[in-house]
């Protein structure tokens, strides 16, 4: 969604210094302990925060401060709503390229995991894909956004999603205060796929057959946050390349997910193609599909819209395409009436 304002969510969490998450462990540095000490349950308290009580003027809270408690206060019904929920987060895009929105991602995903919410997060991995093919002297193809995946493609795209974008992940969440689990689909047998309709074009490219989430059941009762690499195997156990949205709606469909979430480049659904401020907000199936009959909706927005959809008659209770370069956008779509892209329901 086009915001002409930022939410105040936003905002809050943008003027709260919270350290960037880093891949490099070592460059966390350690709370000083000068100064300070901890009280009862390890609560850290500064010397300033046990003196003596000054007079009741100089005592009022700021107005920042006040603007933050306001904001909690408004999460408050959202936070209560999915307390308890899984929820399906597809990241890829830009979100993934800039560091400052890999950064928000990171900290929106930990903060709903602190507040009670189970968030799964899939990836893609494009960008860094196409990085170490260029290394090994491979050019990218594409065809209708589908990347053509050779052997040797195939080889680079398990070594890179599977070796070192989910570690990556799982390292940047685990410094950020929560626990992460690096999975793939081929641990116990998560995904199960088949060649593509299309293989003689595409070679090792995909679909979902089957999905066992079982795996996924004791990460995620134990308040751990899984974080799943798109490459599965077919009954022989050939390797394949899926497509992320693909398999989050599949994914989330498996564990009875009360939301699907697929960051991506775009706004959401427009209503009229060339004008970015025709955004859709909410609706439901019928209605999509109305749109995609009458060519509203086209390109590489088809297979997200036909995703949503899929996972949506497979008992997922709402998906959502929002923009993943607002900064903060899921905990926008999330515990705000505002969202950031386009809703659609059952």
């Amino acid at each position: 969604m086009l915001l002409t304002k930022p939410h105040p969510l936003s905002v809050l969490l943008s003027s709260t210094p919270v350290p960037n998450p880093s891949t490099d462990a070592s460059r966390v540095t350690p709370l000083a302990s000068s100064g300070a000490f901890r009280g009862r349950r390890g609560l850290r308290l500064s010397a300033a925060s046990v003196a003596p009580a000054q007079p009741a003027s100089a005592s009022q809270p700021s107005a920042p401060a006040l603007s933050r408690v306001d904001v909690l206060s408004e999460a408050l019904p959202f936070i209560q709503r999915f307390k308890g929920k899984t929820v399906v987060v597809k990241y890829g895009g830009a979100a993934m390229k800039s560091p400052e929105l890999q950064s928000s991602v990171i900290r929106d995903l930990v903060l709903l995991s602190c507040v009670g919410l189970r968030p799964v997060l899939v990836h893609g991995g494009g960008p860094e894909i196409n990085s170490w093919l260029g290394r090994v002297g491979v050019e990218p193809q594409f065809r209708n956004g589908l990347r053509v995946t050779d052997a040797l493609t195939m080889e680079v795209v398990e070594m890179v999603l599977v070796g070192k974008v989910n570690k990556q992940l799982v390292s940047l969440i685990n410094l950020a205060g929560a626990t992460a689990v690096g999975l793939c689909g081929k641990d116990a047998r998560l995904l199960t796929a088949r060649p593509s309709r299309d293989a003689a074009a595409l070679g090792f490219v995909g679909e979902v057959t089957h999905v066992d989430p079982s795996i996924l059941h004791p990460i995620i009762k134990s308040g751990h946050i899984p974080v799943i690499a798109t490459v599965a195997a077919d009954e022989t156990g050939q390797a394949y390349n899926i497509n992320a949205d693909t398999a989050a709606g599949e994914i989330a469909a498996a564990l009875g997910a009360e939301k699907l979430l697929l960051l991506t480049d775009v706004s959401g659904i427009l209503a009229d193609r060339d004008d970015p401020g025709s955004l859709v907000k909410e609706i439901n199936i019928a209605g999509v599909r109305q749109m995609v009959a009458d060519g509203k909706v086209g390109g590489g927005m088809i297979p997200k819209v036909e995703c949503c959809v899929r996972a949506l008659a497979q008992g997922v209770k709402t998906a959502s395409i929002i923009d993943g370069r607002v900064p903060h956008s899921l905990l926008l779509e999330i515990l705000t009436d505002e969202g950031t892209g386009t809703m659609i329901t059952g």
